[in-house]
């Protein structure tokens, strides 16, 4: 009886008591993000409550195992089973921890600039998400080579390991050029505060938002929703225009191809009266002039401004709409028209009716001009 009460005691107290144990620090946890609203750091701690009690079972078991009795031809496999968990709990809950300080402090420093300077809050959102990566990474790392000490076989390779390090981090780093390359290039644009998050790039021809940087990639999303993926060493080798690189504000190009009787004024007041009704423009500035000419047309463009790409462009798009609208209404005549006259016959050639009542001349082959007398 002792031998079937003494394992049930032992597993079965270590699970109740860690539900006991998460649930307390749980309801804490609510308790403190209830009275200081101010900070997001207890909500974000509770998204550690499945390592937390995942670590403590671990722990409890671990440490009770040898009383249980339980399973003792297994002794050692299950008491290093219970170990790795252990290790990767803690790892996992390290991470969870770190992941909420970072986003604590950043939401903090992100509610005080937002408004003053959003260009250094995506900056410093580009350095967080690499440094967590990075941070995920090493715990990582740290983790696997503890759960590696744990096996005798590992400890005793230990000397022979750290004799052919030289040797095996030479070879990865020749093996591993191009991504080790695109790592360092990614710690250059965090730091060098060359791309950021939420920034508007052309890249390859392509206009879109940078939605997602890493240590080996950048991904950027397309005004028509496709995403481009491709190598950070890109923009550390190749140029690239960053829109919104010192402030978002842009100016907006229109042309148009109009007849050199189009009325520039009028067009002016024009251009004044839809960008005071369209809520994209910012209002800081517009101008009209005649940049180019040719014998048939002249070259028209207005400037306006926006705050960032995407209301640079409803601007765009506005006023080149309802200014060619205004134009064939009010004065049709500045719009483009292929001059044409009638063509010069030689006398006595006819006109002929068409069978619609239209006037048209007579189709002829014209007469070879005669050549001069020879001597």
């Amino acid at each position: 009886m002792e031998n079937l009460l003494r394992p049930l005691i032992v597993v079965g107290g270590s699970v109740v008591l860690t539900l006991l144990i998460g649930w307390a620090t749980d309801r804490l946890l609510c308790k403190a993000d209830r009275r200081h609203p101010e900070t997001p750091l207890w909500g974000l701690l509770r998204r550690g409550r499945i390592p937390y009690q995942l670590m403590l079972c671990a722990a409890m078991l671990r440490g009770s195992y040898d009383s249980a009795r339980l399973l003792q031809e297994h002794e050692v496999g299950i008491g290093r089973t219970l170990t790795l968990v252990l290790i990767g709990s803690v790892a996992w809950l390290v991470i969870r921890i770190a992941a909420a300080v970072v986003e604590t402090s950043y939401s903090r420093y992100a509610s005080h600039r937002a408004q003053r300077d959003p260009a250094r809050v995506r900056r410093v959102r580009t350095q967080v998400s690499l440094i967590m990566r990075v941070v995920a990474a090493v715990v990582g790392v740290v983790a696997a080579a503890a759960m590696l000490l744990t096996f005798p076989a590992m400890r005793a390779a230990g000397a022979s390991l750290l004799a052919s390090a030289g040797i095996i981090g030479i070879v990865a780093g020749v093996a591993a050029q191009s991504t080790l390359g695109n790592m360092f290039a990614g710690f250059q644009i965090a730091f060098g505060d060359m791309v950021r998050l939420g920034d508007t790039v052309v890249v390859d021809g392509e206009w879109g938002t940078v939605e997602e940087i890493t240590l080996t990639y950048l991904t950027v999303r397309t005004w028509d929703e496709r995403r481009i993926t491709m190598p950070v060493s890109y923009f550390t080798s190749k140029p690239f225009q960053n829109w919104t690189r010192g402030t978002s504000q842009l100016t907006g190009v229109v042309y148009w191809h109009l007849d050199h009787s189009a009325p520039l004024d009028a067009m002016r007041e024009r251009l004044r009266d839809i960008l005071r009704n369209c809520p994209a423009w910012d209002g800081r500035d517009y101008n009209l002039s005649v940049t180019d000419s040719t014998p048939s047309t002249m070259e028209v463009r207005a400037l306006m401004t926006a705050k960032d790409a995407d209301d640079v462009w409803t601007v765009r798009v506005t006023v080149r709409e309802q200014m060619i609208t205004w134009l064939a209404k009010e004065h049709p005549y500045a719009l483009p028209r292929v001059n044409t006259a009638d063509a010069v016959l030689p006398n006595g050639v006819p006109r002929q009716p068409s069978p619609d009542g239209a006037v048209r001349r007579a189709h002829t082959t014209p007469h070879p001009a005669p050549r001069a007398n020879r001597p």
